[in-house]
């Protein structure tokens, strides 16, 4: 027996989702100058009209990564299809942000990340996390240029 295939709940499917992400995820000056990297982790709950109604980060290798993704998240409203008969349906979604590793070693660049990464300030969940019925999308990479 054929298994039922859900249809993608970003308009326009997987290849326009991480597109979309690609365009609307604006890298901050001070991600840049921190070359800051790492992951996040976030729940958000879209209504019958595609509208975010709520976001929770569940991690996040440092506050610093988050701001840009939940302004992308915002800029998606409308773009989200929840599954029929659902008033609103939750949607994890994992981002991962990095910068392209020059061709040659930079010790001021490799200084740089080992800061970042001594000095950062994780999100953690302590506790259980009801997941409930929520649809893991997939992952979205994002890479910058690290400049000088």
């Amino acid at each position: 027996m054929a298994q039922a295939q859900l249809a993608f709940p970003f308009q326009g499917g997987k290849g326009v989702m991480t597109r979309f992400f690609k365009d609307s995820l604006v890298i901050s000056p001070q991600i840049i100058q921190k070359k800051a990297t790492g992951t996040a982790v976030i729940k958000f709950t879209a209504d019958e009209k595609g509208i975010i109604r709520k976001m929770i980060v569940y991690y996040a290798d440092d506050l610093i990564l988050t701001q840009p993704i939940i302004e992308a998240l915002k800029k998606s409203n409308h773009k989200w299809i929840i599954p029929d008969n659902e008033k609103s349906h939750d949607f994890i979604i994992l981002f991962t942000i990095g910068f392209t590793t020059p061709a040659t070693s930079n010790p001021a660049l490799q200084k740089a990340v080992y800061d970042f990464y001594s000095h950062r300030k994780p999100i953690l969940s302590y506790d259980q996390v009801p997941l409930d019925m929520a649809t893991l999308l997939p992952s979205v990479v994002i890479n910058y240029d690290p400049g000088p």
